[in-house]
């Protein structure tokens, strides 16, 4: 007789992306006539830069001439595209990396998940709260936690709140932990951690033989110069953290799929005998065995994202969503709802009015609004009370959506 993994009975409700998606549906269907406005997904709206079409145009044409064509590529991707990383991401914030340490993935939500596969299931995680739902899901999924509290918290994994108390800036853990997950430019609360912050964590992984799983998937968006982009920018992080980037939202690859991982060869961890083994290798084997590499004409458009010209057509899409998030931002606090984030990401946290509980609130802007958000109890119990908006909208749709927010709760 087969079984199931039991672990996944543990999850007390469906992934709250489908659920949202599950109740747009369920109102758009009874409401045919209502003019939905979508900001609660972090899907990108604006269509790919020409500079990457031609790339992936390119990269196709490629595949249909014997001369050039492409079959399996490398499982870590191609090292021309590594060597562009490094030069044009890595470099000019004055970190250095080897190819050998870049490893070229379908997307960072694939890759913080699949991480856990090179870790033993005995290690204490630290996980923010409010966090992007994968972290806190897949570390139940395999096991490494017990059945969820009252709360929503899981036995086993220890929870670090954010709130507007702390700075949405969470302290320390105060017991040892082996891995700790951080988020910069965080998602949801479109936070950021100055290097002095970052810097706090990395003295603790070190001082304690400690991970950081550090996601980085909105850097891009980093527009005050004194804010680092990466954890590298930090002394030390090297030897304690692993870095995820993604094309998603850089560059609108959210269903072209591509992303990265930085896996540094000095980076080590223990065996239960206490031996130190190097992660880069165990990531590499990893990705050697269960994954087959992103194709050839996706990795030549995420080389043109680098070209001087793909750089600079990515740079305009990329400041186009951060002026919706400063008008959606700038509109609601005119309208006396407390904001937070939306300055260096294209998040939007905010109270809800009146204290309205999260869900309570998404179902008021679905049907009295029109509008489509993200309850923010689904990123964890120090979430509720709040609410997620997305500034990856049309600009006529942002300031239609600013303008209802205003005539139902303007002052």
């Amino acid at each position: 007789m087969a079984h199931v993994n039991e672990n996944y009975l543990k999850l007390k409700a469906g992934y709250l992306f489908p659920e949202i998606g599950r109740r747009v549906q369920e109102f758009a269907k009874a409401n045919p006539d209502a003019n939905l406005i979508r900001l609660g997904i972090g899907d990108v709206t604006r269509p790919l830069a020409p500079a990457i079409i031609k790339a992936f145009h390119e990269g196709i044409d490629d595949l249909a001439k014997e001369e050039s064509f492409h079959g399996y590529g490398p499982e870590q991707g191609y090292q021309w595209l590594s060597e562009v990383i490094i030069d044009k991401a890595y470099k000019p914030l004055g970190v250095e990396l080897k190819p050998s340490e870049v490893f070229i993935s379908d997307g960072s939500k694939c890759d913080t998940a699949n991480i856990l596969d090179i870790f033993a299931l005995d290690n204490k995680i630290a996980i923010c709260d409010p966090v992007y739902p994968v972290y806190n899901d897949t570390n139940v999924m395999i096991g490494r936690s017990g059945e969820a509290d009252s709360r929503g918290y899981y036995a086993g994994i220890s929870y670090l709140p954010c709130t507007a108390e702390n700075d949405f800036s969470p302290a320390l853990p105060s017991e040892k932990v082996d891995i700790i997950y951080l988020c910069y430019p965080n998602n949801p609360t479109g936070t950021v951690a100055t290097r002095e912050q970052l810097q706090a964590w990395v003295d603790y992984a070190i001082a304690n033989e400690s991970i950081i799983l550090f996601d980085a998937a909105y850097e891009a968006f980093i527009r005050q110069p004194d804010i680092p982009h990466s954890i590298y920018e930090i002394p030390g992080a090297k030897k304690c953290a692993i870095e995820f980037r993604s094309f998603s939202k850089t560059a609108g690859f959210t269903g072209v799929r591509c992303g990265l991982t930085i896996v540094p060869e000095e980076l080590g961890s223990y065996t239960s005998k206490g031996e130190k083994i190097t992660l880069n290798q165990l990531w590499n084997r990893r990705q050697c065995t269960k994954f087959n590499g992103v194709s050839y004409p996706v990795q030549k458009a995420a080389a043109a994202v680098y070209s001087d010209e793909g750089w600079l057509q990515i740079t305009e899409t990329i400041d186009y969503y951060l002026n919706n998030a400063r008008l959606i931002r700038e509109g609601l606090t005119a309208a006396g709802i407390t904001c937070f984030g939306g300055v260096n990401s294209p998040y939007i946290w905010l109270k809800t009015p009146a204290g309205i509980a999260s869900w309570d609130f998404f179902d008021k802007l679905l049907a009295e609004c029109h509008v489509v958000g993200t309850p923010g109890s689904g990123f964890g119990p120090s979430g509720e009370g709040y609410f997620r908006l997305s500034a990856f909208g049309d600009l006529e749709n942002v300031q239609k959506a600013i303008k209802r927010f205003r005539d139902k709760w303007g002052r």
